[in-house]
């Protein structure tokens, strides 16, 4: 379709504009560009009145800001839409194997089946694979539900995305998944819709979470934390202030409960273990997680990730919906306090034993996601008030789910 003069594009912007000038622009990237003011406080019936007028030509409108209060309207070649997937049999292959990854690590073998100085067959595995349906049932339950919380969302607002991939991980992550996620593959309308979208996937896998790590905690049993035979390393999961206290709620103590605190107050005791895991609590009482609680935990951690405020994460979409622009400020903060969690432990320690290598790892992959994000066709309109109020419970969420120290290994 030819593109029409500017004084026809001009006539339709400036039914919702107040046109101040006017440049046109390189066709390939964008036509025109009007700088000036919106008429009307309104600004979402604004952008769908000028989209509505626009559409016939196969254009669409990006509504910017420029040095803070200056509004900005580009007309650009409209994008071309997705073609639909028919690809859906990948989905389920992985989904499928993640299924039996999850099941595998979730095996309850019990004490006297391990075959003695032989190594574990497949035939063996196979054999309790059925034992691992809780840890997986409660594992996959809340995944599915966060991806599909992001998935309703794109359906709601006709954002195009694909159903979730699930990524199997046998033998190499202590879940036997690396989760999953979906690819919005348009461009949200405005910021409300992006926070809507990125908000959707951690609440509604926390409606699944919490109810699985408090029945996953009733079933569970209290029990030393004994040093692991020579040969063999232990894994002890990291506390959270919603995970402590959640234990507090169950068992009535904060827990793990170390036989001595070394002289330290109890503030000061917990506020090093919190942030560095050390000393271990060896002889102390602590919960023997049962896997529906390990489950839970996970669920925790997940969303917590999913929440850390940059880039393309969730709560990169909720900080940019609460702050726009200024949003990215957070990105150095984020990077310090994860780089100063990776070697605190091991300062405290004098030892490279106690360096946090999956925080160092996780700030690599920050490195790539800090930079990108989904800006809205719609960058002029706000949240509203119930958004903003929500989007500040979210972060306050975060901050509770967060675990500095994920992981400690003895």
């Amino acid at each position: 379709m030819s593109i029409p003069e500017i004084d026809l594009l001009t006539s339709y912007v400036s039914r919702i504009f107040r046109v101040e000038d006017v440049t046109a622009g390189n066709p390939k990237e964008w036509i025109a560009r009007y700088r000036g003011q919106l008429l009307s406080e309104d600004t979402t019936a604004a952008y769908d009145q000028l989209a509505d007028s626009l559409r016939q030509y196969d254009l669409t409108p990006l509504f910017r800001k420029e040095d803070g209060n200056k509004q900005l309207i580009y007309l650009v070649p409209s994008p071309t839409p997705p073609k639909s997937s028919s690809r859906m049999h990948i989905n389920i292959i992985l989904f499928i194997l993640t299924i039996i990854s999850v099941m595998v690590t979730g095996i309850d073998l019990p004490p006297d089946a391990i075959p003695p100085d032989r190594p574990l067959s497949l035939t063996f595995l196979l054999r309790y694979l059925w034992t691992g349906w809780p840890f997986a049932l409660s594992m996959l339950g809340i995944l599915f539900a966060h991806e599909m919380g992001h998935y309703i969302a794109c359906r709601y607002y006709k954002v195009p995305a694909t159903l979730p991939y699930f990524l199997p991980a046998p033998f190499i992550s202590p879940l036997g998944t690396l989760g999953a996620f979906i690819i919005m593959r348009g461009i949200p309308k405005n910021k409300r819709v992006l926070f809507d979208v990125g908000v959707a996937g951690p609440l509604a896998g926390l409606i699944v979470a919490i109810p699985v790590l408090f029945i996953g905690l009733s079933i569970s049993q209290l029990g030393p934390v004994e040093p692991p035979p020579p040969g063999m390393t232990g894994l002890l999961e990291g506390n959270s202030v919603f995970y402590l206290l959640s234990k507090y709620m169950v068992f009535g103590e904060l827990l793990p409960k170390p036989l001595s605190m070394d002289g330290l107050s109890p503030a000061l005791y917990w506020l090093q273990y919190f942030f560095t895991g050390q000393p271990i609590p060896f002889n102390g009482l602590d919960v023997q997680l049962h896997s529906v609680a390990l489950a839970g935990w996970a669920g925790l951690l997940v969303t917590a990730l999913n929440l850390v405020p940059v880039g393309t994460l969730d709560g990169g979409h909720v900080a940019y919906g609460l702050f726009g622009e200024k949003a990215r400020r957070i990105f150095p903060f984020v990077i310090g306090g994860l780089i100063a969690l990776s070697f605190l432990p091991s300062l405290l320690t004098l030892s490279l034993r106690g360096l946090n290598f999956s925080w160092l790892l996780w700030v690599m992959i920050l490195f790539w996601l800090g930079n990108v994000r989904s800006q809205p066709l719609d960058d002029i309109t706000e949240l509203d008030s119930p958004r903003r109020a929500l989007g500040i419970f979210t972060l306050i969420i975060f901050i509770l789910l967060f675990t500095p120290i994920p992981m400690v290994a003895y």
